[in-house]
């Protein structure tokens, strides 16, 4: 057997492969994304079983062959149990899940997007906010750790901090009340709505869900996401269509 490998991470996803295996998508802290391949992983008698389903979070014990790597062993630190029992929790769950996918790569460090997937389906299981909310921050802390998220802290024209109220997908970012005539596909922001942008890119993970919003601010950051969605996303996620969402927030 190759050199075993210790990496830290979770189950992006898992699908059955011939009579008793399964392959497994994992992101990984140390090797970025991989896939892996669990012999004999549906059998009753395996120690895999049970332990290669999305969401597995842990340390799995992996070695690499030719093409591909093997899963050795997983020690599971949390199966998120109360995720996978609640059907509408578990759809937003593999919808996070999906666009963790998209953006992460093989070699390329993971920790970012594991950190946030964890606290974000750890969001889900309690329940303080919203699960459509939750998915709204999500998906701009994600396009923010990725390097793709306008600048939403001064003026695009004159560089003030302050009375931001328009924001403009054409010029990545924010315009005052002083020069929005210059902003194109523009779209009004009241103040809560600045601020909420300006918490979510900034906040600490352990403080991103920590708040909720009434319907008229949620709707405005419902807005600029879903505009950068449409520029940032160039795939349609599949897991997106399970999602049955009210257009406010029922607080």
């Amino acid at each position: 057997m190759a050199d075993v490998i210790n990496v830290t991470g979770i189950i992006l996803s898992s699908m059955p492969v011939g009579e008793s295996d399964r392959r497994i998508v994992i992101l990984s802290k140390e090797l970025g994304k991989i896939s892996a391949f669990a012999k004999g992983a549906r059998r009753v008698n395996s120690p895999l079983i049970g332990l290669t389903r999305p969401f597995i979070f842990g340390t799995f014990e992996v070695y690499r062959g030719r093409d591909s790597y093997s899963v050795y062993k997983i020690n599971a630190k949390e199966y998120f149990e109360e995720l996978v029992n609640d059907f509408d929790a578990v759809c937003y769950g593999y919808y996070f899940a999906e666009i963790a996918d998209y953006y992460s790569k093989e070699n390329l460090d993971g920790k970012d997007i594991i950190n946030l997937l964890y606290v974000t389906l750890k969001a889900l299981i309690r329940k303080k906010i919203p699960s459509v909310l939750i998915r709204y921050i999500y998906e701009l802390k994600m396009i923010a750790i990725n390097g793709e998220c306008p600048d939403f802290f001064t003026c695009r024209k004159c560089k003030k901090e302050t009375n931001l109220e328009y924001f403009s997908l054409s010029h990545n970012g924010l315009y005052c009340s002083d020069c929005m005539q210059e902003a194109r596909d523009k779209i009004y922001l009241n103040k809560d709505a600045v601020y909420t942008l300006q918490y979510i890119v900034t906040s600490p993970l352990n403080k991103l869900y920590s708040f909720t919003l009434n319907n008229e601010t949620f709707i405005y950051l419902k807005q600029v996401v879903n505009r950068l969605e449409s520029q940032c996303f160039d795939k349609n996620f599949k897991s997106k269509e399970m999602l049955f969402e009210e257009n406010t927030l029922n607080n």
